[in-house]
């Protein structure tokens, strides 16, 4: 299967479907085609791109995700399948009927997985974790002593090497293309859960009555650093920082479109998403114990 990143951001396009292929007509260049069954996520950021209705439906009976940006070209909306397995409603029913120990354990197994990511991106940025690996074994079930807030503030600290930066959403430096990451790897994660069925608004950890993604959150924390990393590298080839411009998303885009580890094996992110939703069905529906969580 190929799961592609569309992004439209930098000039005007019209798309419409024909014969179940996406139609990207741009100016001054010639008409091109994608199978709509080839699109993972559909970004469109740029004012003058217009898409028919027809686009909207094949591509969500297909599995891809769309995602709209706002001025500053930030994705503020996503559009989910809204049914994406033939067994959603009984396996929605155990999600909702989860146990708070289970929640809680699954919870320290992603805060676990995260905390090393964190650390091996340490590494492979700078040649030492500082510490990150040791944290690991300290959390507890439902990390009731916020490890994991330990290993940020150590992690984040020594990530861009400037002790003071800080992880601000609203920012216009490095975390500008740090949220711009987030958000499509937030609606990659989002399409397993959905395809999984299961309901990515029902959390394991967080939980909001206004976040109708808590699922996708906690899932996507071990995956995090990928992102991280791309950032950095991308400051650190051009330090005259030009925040989010056509090729800086391109960079981003093909990082999450790269390799990661998943028991010994390479795989893509796509796969590595799917296969830890399908895992997280097990654990609800008592088939399993523990998820099928990325390494580095």
């Amino acid at each position: 299967m190929i799961d592609r990143i569309l992004d439209f951001s930098s000039r005007p396009a019209r798309l419409f479907v024909r014969r179940h292929q996406l139609m990207v007509e741009q100016p001054g260049q010639p008409l091109r085609s994608v199978p709509l069954t080839e699109v993972a996520v559909l970004l469109v950021a740029h004012p003058q791109v217009t898409y028919t209705q027809a686009v909207l439906v094949e591509l969500t009976q297909a599995g891809g995700v769309m995602v709209v940006c706002d001025q500053r070209h930030l994705p503020i909306g996503l559009l989910l399948p809204l049914t994406g397995h033939g067994l959603a409603p009984p396996r929605m029913r155990a999600q909702a009927d989860a146990s708070r120990p289970t929640k809680k354990r699954l919870w320290q197994q992603i805060v676990r997985a995260k905390i090393r990511s964190q650390a091996a991106c340490l590494e492979s940025l700078h040649l030492s974790d500082f510490g990150l690996r040791r944290l690991v074994k300290s959390v507890r079930s439902g990390d009731t002593t916020n490890v994991e807030a330990q290993a940020a503030r150590r992690y984040w600290q020594f990530l861009f090497g400037d002790h003071a930066l800080r992880r601000d959403r609203t920012a216009t430096d490095e975390n500008l293309l740090l949220n711009y990451g987030y958000a499509v790897l937030r609606a990659i994660v989002a399409r397993a859960i959905v395809a999984a069925g299961l309901h990515p608004a029902l959390g394991i950890h967080h939980h909001h009555r206004e976040n109708a993604y808590c699922l996708a959150d906690d899932l996507m924390e071990p995956f995090r650093p990928l992102v991280d990393r791309a950032v950095v590298e991308r400051c650190r080839a051009n330090p005259d920082f030009v925040g989010l411009d056509p090729e800086t998303k391109r960079f981003l885009v093909s990082r999450l479109t790269g390799l990661v580890e998943l028991e010994g094996q390479q795989a893509t992110l796509f796969t590595a998403c799917r296969r830890l939703a399908a895992s997280l069905v097990d654990v609800f529906q008592k088939k399993g114990r523990n998820l099928l969580l990325p390494q580095w």
